[in-house]
């Protein structure tokens, strides 16, 4: 429907009839963003030693390394997942993996597109995604891994930059 406008609210997604609604991206100039997103997943310590005893590699192959390959297919696909993200093309999509201790797994996704919309919900579903694959790929060995907590780190370019990407 042409014409319909955001509530009063400022809520983005809503329109004046309290119907949901994709924002209108037309009038917006193209900008460099970026956006990056962390979660962790946190390994009993008997899952932790195996993983790193067997290379991280588990009977179903290389975990981190499927995991980032399934986080940036979720990058790449994170519109077909969330209702009103717009579809981008992706320029950048990067993980970093870090063990702040020795059962804590962190896995950072950064993404940047030279766009009119974010794409903080693009980092936010490949650090997800990454993470339920590591967790698929380890469940034989547990089902007591904790996923989470998820979180935006920093998001640039657009109106507003918030924390640091």
């Amino acid at each position: 429907m042409a014409g319909r406008k955001k509530t009063v609210s400022g809520l983005s997604h809503v329109d004046s009839a309290g119907r949901p609604m994709m924002v209108d991206v037309a009038a917006k100039a193209i900008t460099a963003r970026t956006a990056c997103a962390v979660i962790s997943v946190h390994f009993p310590d008997t899952v932790a030693e195996a993983l790193h005893a067997q290379g991280l590699r588990t009977a179903k192959g290389a975990v981190l390394d499927t995991a980032i390959i399934a986080g940036t297919m979720a990058v790449k696909n994170t519109a077909g997942l969330i209702p009103f993200c717009h579809p981008l093309a992706i320029e950048s999509c990067a993980f970093d993996v870090q063990w702040p201790d020795r059962q804590t797994l962190q896995l950072r996704c950064t993404v940047s597109v030279s766009g009119k919309t974010g794409v903080e919900m693009e980092a936010l579903t490949g650090a997800s995604v990454a993470a339920l694959t590591v967790y698929d790929m380890c469940k034989a060995l547990s089902h007591e891994i904790v996923i989470g907590p998820l979180h935006l780190l920093g998001k640039r370019g657009g109106k507003r930059a918030v924390g640091v990407p």
